[in-house]
């Protein structure tokens, strides 16, 4: 190998590709943490090893630091082109957007095709109303794909920012009567008309798209379904700004009738019983181009596209920093990466006057336990619980936490007092019923518990999880064994491929002494969720009752290397030193009629 060729930038690429694949380690400095309270990246001299440590935390999604490494080691590399490209999509994910357009420009020297540099570079111009060079800038880019799409919105966008609102509507053309951009194009139009004060118009567009949503979600055949909140979050500002309360009113009860217990529209409701008109939703183009960007973050999100959807959305707010359910997007995204400190940054930044407040500061609490700060997040449910002392959401998520935690009694108190603040318990409450009755049970407190399930049961007869639990408590106390039988039998009916319910069928098939079909069962429940302590070590007790010995003591052992309660984990090697004791068979028919024993042991 010469000087030459070690000087040669290709080459240098190569070796890096090379070396990446051989080494799956990180050489650069400090170890990266998702968390930016816990230990920060740290480059390292080589530019080698600062790739390697950008390209593991990458994988482990890591972004921050891996901007930071990849960052260090472009500065070695300049001339990959694969390399600044990722390193481009980082810092944007980063909101790092001084870098993304500087790295936007040297990636399009050398690709002049990729789209999320076009895309960064045009939002720039749009951002510096630099309307010649934003023209200079779409004209550019490739006419398909994301840029297709971008291209006519912020071209539209950029003609109403100079008041030639029918130019802009006539920009938006190329998208009109294509399947795929159908929506962006009724959309806009309608919010162009809205913007330039046309209300005709635009009460004809929002009408269009609403019908549309209808048809596309409607599940009953008598119930138009309305699902896409921003939709009607426009279409009802609209209407109230124009004094058409009741036609607002009749949208918002078509919301809450499809999600039960949403708390996005109790700023809308509280509007509508003060007589207090709202701001335009979008005061200005910017808004708009924004508004443009985030539906496509979001249609890309639909499509599991998460991290095209939050490169996307960070430029949304780049674009306009005040945009709440852009931030909630980009919140929701940070939270599947784990990222929760992040995420939790996004949500407080939310504020206090937007219909997402109180979405953004439940999840702020769920992101706090997750950081293993349970008492910051039961504090903040609490207060949350405090300011809205009519919504039973935040009580029922502080006794979904609580219940984590397994402080029963807390728990129990907790969702009383959310069912007392819903008044009327309906169908769609069975799940409050449910939770509960779980609680209840562990804190043996079993008729309560009992009378919980059996209402839900009212509600919901064919509910897999009601039917699973309730059936297996009764066989477990010995009660109602035929009638519970069959319930478990239903369940996994329903969920035929739920592991955790076809090891509850297993094991009443244990517990009734029909040791066969135990193991059939409980050899399928391991097969879908072999990671399961419980499951392994029901599997093993089975195994014992016919005579498989050895099979059982591998499950036992199974079971203890998967970390389980401590109650379990004595349990299992009590078993493995001593066996399991004989069985006291008690006569029992089965689901077929056969005679039944199930073990007391």
């Amino acid at each position: 190998m010469t000087d030459s060729s070690i000087q040669n930038p290709g080459f240098r690429w190569l070796l890096l590709w090379v070396l990446a694949l051989l080494v799956a380690v990180p050489l650069g400095g400090q170890a990266a943490s998702p968390d930016p309270t816990g230990p920060q990246a740290v480059p390292g001299p080589s530019a080698i090893g600062n790739y390697l440590a950008g390209r593991h935390a990458d994988a482990q999604r890591d972004r921050a630091s891996a901007a930071v490494y990849l960052g260090v080691a472009l500065r070695e590399i300049p001339d990959a082109p694969d390399l600044l490209r990722r390193t481009m999509v980082l810092m944007a994910m980063e909101q790092k957007f001084d870098e993304a357009v500087d790295l936007s420009e040297r990636l399009l020297a050398r690709k002049p095709k990729e789209p999320m540099a076009h895309l960064i570079l045009a939002v720039d111009a749009f951002r510096r109303e630099d309307w010649k060079l934003l023209e200079r800038r779409l004209t550019t880019q490739p006419e398909n794909g994301l840029s297709g799409l971008v291209a006519p919105l912020l071209r539209a966008w950029a003609l109403v920012a100079r008041k030639k609102y029918d130019l802009g509507l006539k920009a938006l053309k190329p998208l009109d009567g294509n399947a795929g951009s159908q929506g962006f194009f009724d959309m806009h139009s309608a919010l162009i008309n809205d913007l330039a004060g046309r209300a005709k118009a635009a009460e004809a567009g929002f009408g269009k798209i609403i019908e549309a949503e209808a048809k596309f979600n409607a599940k009953k055949p008598k119930h138009e379904t309305v699902r896409n909140f921003r939709l009607v979050q426009h279409f009802g500002q609209f209407y109230e700004r124009l004094g058409k309360e009741s036609e607002a009113r009749a949208l918002y009860d078509r919301f809450v009738a499809d999600v039960p217990g949403t708390t996005l529209l109790k700023r809308a409701y509280g509007r509508l019983e003060n007589r207090a008109k709202p701001l335009p939703l979008m005061r200005d183009a910017r808004s708009g181009a924004a508004e443009a960007l985030f539906s496509i973050a979001d249609f890309f999100r639909s499509q599991r596209g998460l991290e095209t959807a939050l490169v996307i959305s960070q430029i949304a707010i780049w674009l306009k920093p005040q945009f709440p359910i852009a931030q909630m997007l980009v919140g929701r995204i940070l939270d599947a990466d784990q990222r929760y400190a992040a995420a939790n940054a996004i949500y407080a930044a939310i504020g206090t006057g937007s219909a997402f407040r109180i979405s953004a500061d439940l999840r702020r609490a769920q992101n706090l336990n997750s950081l293993k700060q349970t008492e910051a997040a039961i504090g903040l449910l609490k207060d949350l619980a405090a300011r809205l002392p009519k919504d039973p959401q935040p009580l029922s998520t502080l006794g979904d936490l609580l219940r984590r935690h397994e402080r029963w009694e807390e728990a129990i108190e907790v969702y009383t007092g959310a069912m007392a603040r819903v008044g009327t318990i309906e169908k769609r409450h069975w799940r409050m019923l449910y939770t509960r009755g779980i609680v209840f049970e562990r804190a043996k407190r079993w008729p309560d518990a009992e009378k919980d399930f059996l209402k839900a049961l009212e509600f919901e007869p064919d509910q897999p999880y009601v039917l699973n639990y309730l059936g297996y408590s009764w066989v477990d106390r010995g009660v109602h064994l035929d009638r519970a039988l069959d319930m478990i039998i239903k369940a996994v009916k329903l969920r035929p491929n739920d592991g955790y319910i076809i090891d509850s069928l297993g094991w009443v098939y244990y517990r009734l002494g029909n040791y066969k079909k135990a193991v059939l069962e409980l050899e399928r429940a391991v097969q879908i969720r072999p990671e399961d302590p419980i499951i392994n070590d029901h599997l093993g007790d089975g195994y014992w009752r016919v005579g498989r010995k050895l099979e059982a003591r591998f499950q036992w052992q199974r079971a203890l290397s998967l970390e389980p309660t401590d109650e379990v984990a004595e349990a299992v090697r009590k078993k493995l030193k001593e066996g399991l004791p004989p069985a006291k068979p008690v006569g029992v028919p089965d689901a077929a009629g056969e005679a039944a024993t199930p073990d007391k042991t």
